[in-house]
């Protein structure tokens, strides 16, 4: 290719779906930029718990193999295509990819995908943004509505979402009561949740029928979370749960469908204002080089990470 682009380059793949033994690290074609896409040379790229279910095979066939995984990066702009006209050759960019790619040295996005990076922001903070801010913002104000003064259940709440959503909710002035582990609490307060819930211990009676909004990050046997809303109010789940339809009803509480809405530069163009406002912060729980993919993979599989877990392509 042109302009100092390479004809090939590193990229995590697999061929079959299986455990994290099935990535490899390989030589690959740089992808070829389209009319309206724009080609980056990836610095870091997201880790998501999406990443991992489709590699074990959860999502079935869906997406063809071989596959490369990582749909969250940031960038520099190396090329553009010819319809593209917001982004030029040595922007800073961060995005969302329209099909994965990103465990790579160079992807391709859609123009409309990518955002300038938060001025504030290191390669390593923005790759972490998109997809968890995204799902975090439709989430709490789209799918929620929620309002200033109006108090919210977020549930995983130390997890990639669910810390974005902590301080989203706080920055629309809603009251936000945290649940996750309790070697999470001391975290969470600092981040700035008004009550903490030990969710390994149930619901305290205190929170019982008290919150508007309850947001499920965790997914899994999520009965319990019904218990905290009151007459009218809403669950929005961004993983699958298990909710009782009956109690749900007998409660007079809307249980929602997980949604899949499509993704805007929209959403990173607030992110970035937020993020460099200082009202927002991402946690890096953990960083790989491309060649460790696998153990970044293994990290949020365990469920145990705290914020978000990146993948380091370029060095510092």
């Amino acid at each position: 290719m042109s302009q100092g682009i390479p004809e090939t380059m590193k990229a995590i793949r697999y061929s079959t779906y299986g455990g994290p033994d099935v990535l490899r690290c390989e030589e690959v074609p740089v992808p070829t930029v389209g009319e309206g896409e724009v080609l980056v040379r990836v610095h870091a790229a997201g880790v998501n718990p999406g990443d991992w279910q489709i590699r074990s095979g959860l999502a079935g066939d869906r997406f063809g193999l071989p596959y490369i995984p990582g749909w969250d990066i940031s960038g520099v702009v190396v090329s553009t295509g010819a319809a593209v006209t917001g982004f030029h050759p040595g922007d800073a960019v961060y995005g969302m990819t329209a099909n994965s790619g990103g465990c790579a040295e160079y992807a391709v996005l859609p123009a409309g995908h990518l955002a300038p990076m938060p001025k504030t922001a290191t390669f390593i903070e923005a790759a972490a943004l998109p997809q968890s801010g995204f799902t975090a913002w439709h989430a709490l104000f789209v799918q929620g509505n929620l309002e200033a003064g109006q108090t919210v259940l977020i549930n995983g709440a130390a997890g990639g979402v669910g810390h974005l959503a902590v301080q989203l909710a706080r920055w629309k002035g809603a009251r936000v009561i945290g649940s996750a582990s309790a070697r999470n609490e001391a975290y969470l307060r600092n981040l700035g949740v008004d009550a903490f819930v030990d969710y390994t211990a149930g619901l305290p009676a205190e929170f019982a029928r008290s919150a508007d909004l309850v947001l499920d990050t965790a997914g899994g046997d999520g009965d319990w979370l019904l218990d905290a809303l009151k007459p009218g109010g809403r669950l929005v789940p961004v993983a699958w749960g298990r909710y009782s339809a009956e109690k749900a009803a007998k409660a007079s509480v809307t249980v929602q469908d997980v949604q899949l809405p499509p993704f805007s530069a929209a959403y990173l163009e607030e992110l970035s204002r937020l993020f460099d406002g200082g009202q927002l912060r991402v946690t890096i729980d953990s960083e790989f080089p491309l060649e460790e993919t696998a153990k970044a993979h293994e990290r949020s599989e365990s469920r145990r990470a705290r914020g978000k877990i990146v993948i380091r392509v370029r060095p510092a």
